[in-house]
């Protein structure tokens, strides 16, 4: 609920000081004099808005029309001219005000005229132009590097003859690791379909909005966990595995690694 103004609630118990008033004098007796009324009602009395006055009177001298005598009746119109004469009585309230107070409603509840600081910025141009940049930059090193740097191509493959150790590129070279370990459904289906699998689950199971590491300590720790599963498997496939794909020490056996 909210609160009522101070000046609200003290007009509404004026006014109902003054109805509380206006119902006792008009509940005494019309031919009581003036000077047995005590102070506290005449005070309350000298209050009393003419219109509510007029009202009581007209009240009075109609309910007395059906069981007073002829007198009383002849009395009833004359009460109830200066009411007729300027139409009917329209109920008001203190102060003549006919605005009826539902409710008072503090205005920081409509509107809000602080501003609300944003942390978000507009996708163009703020992204996309650093994005573009680090594109182009990014070329411009590729181009220049392969003008100065030949690429590592070996010769004519020559069908009749396998090179041994036969390996994969070096970004299925962990795949490659897990033949050796597993079964090729296991390695090759089963595990690689359960990892798409989980990663499709991963919005409805981190629901976390913050994009700040230091709140995402779960996802990141599990994306470090998978990372260095995948980059040890890669590592030992380029570097530890020499002929007939066996386990080898590339200080001892030498490096069987080709791009």
């Amino acid at each position: 609920m909210t609160e009522v103004p101070e000046h609200l609630r003290k007009r509404a118990e004026e006014a109902r000081a003054k109805a509380a008033a206006a119902k006792a004098a008009a509940d005494a007796p019309a031919e009581a004099p003036a000077q047995e009324l005590s102070a506290e009602q005449q005070e309350a009395a000298s209050k009393i808005p003419a219109h509510l006055l007029e009202r009581s009177k007209a009240a009075k001298a109609k309910a007395a029309g059906g069981t007073a005598t002829g007198t009383a009746v002849a009395t009833a119109p004359a009460a109830a001219a200066p009411a007729a004469a300027s139409g009917a009585p329209v109920p008001t309230g203190p102060g003549g005000h006919t605005q009826r107070l539902l409710t008072v409603v503090k205005s920081g509840s409509i509107q809000d005229v602080k501003a609300v600081p944003q942390d978000k910025v507009h996708t163009w141009p703020h992204l996309l132009v650093v994005e573009f940049g680090a594109a182009l930059f990014a070329l411009a090193f590729t181009l220049i590097f392969s003008i100065f740097v030949n690429a590592p191509l070996l010769e004519l493959a020559n069908f009749n003859e396998t090179p041994n150790p036969s390996k994969a590129p070096w970004y299925f070279l962990g795949l490659q690791e897990l033949l050796t370990v597993f079964h090729p459904m296991v390695a090759g289906v089963t595990i690689p379909g359960i990892g798409l699998f989980f990663l499709m689950f991963i919005p409805y199971i981190d629901r976390n909005p913050s994009a700040k590491p230091e709140d995402r300590k779960f996802a990141v720790s599990l994306m470090t966990v998978h990372l260095m599963f995948w980059a040890v498997l890669t590592m030992i496939g380029s570097f530890f595995r020499g002929p007939g794909f066996n386990f080898v020490f590339p200080w001892e056996a030498g490096l069987f690694f080709e791009l």
